[in-house]
């Protein structure tokens, strides 16, 4: 099972506070426990780091950044970031990042379905959001 890891996820795993702080606590152990292949961009990195700087500061930042190194990042090319910059254009939404538009196509790229997120664009665009489900025997 290969899954992309959001900032949502990374931010909601770090603030305890976060109405999704549970949920992601349970789906981080278990992607943990299994054989989960973890992928995420650097992009996605250096917006959680800025996102948990902001929110939480900088020791909450520190705890994060050992997590967030133990998954395989995917370095954004000039491809990938003008695939992304396309699609954010033609989007045309406030509501929707750049950083969303390249995870998305970093997951068609590298055939991933599955997202650790929190947030629905993710759906909206086609892929499953992570659940305890995934991990059920059955």
């Amino acid at each position: 099972m290969r899954v992309f890891v959001d900032t949502s996820a990374w931010v909601a795993l770090a603030d305890t506070s976060d109405s999704q702080h549970t949920e992601a606590r349970t789906l981080w152990e278990h992607l943990l426990s299994s054989n989960a292949e973890l992928v995420t961009t650097n992009y996605v990195a250096v917006e959680t780091i800025a996102v948990l700087q902001r929110r939480l500061g900088m020791q909450a930042v520190n705890r994060a950044l050992p997590s967030i190194a133990s998954v395989h990042i995917e370095w954004v090319d000039e491809p990938l970031h003008s695939a992304g910059m396309q699609l954010f254009i033609t989007q045309n939404r406030r509501e929707l990042s750049l950083v969303d538009c390249v995870s998305f196509e970093c997951m068609r790229r590298e055939g991933i379905q599955l997202a650790f997120c929190f947030d629905a664009h993710f759906s909206e665009f086609g892929f499953r959001q992570l659940t305890e489900a995934d991990f059920s025997e059955g």
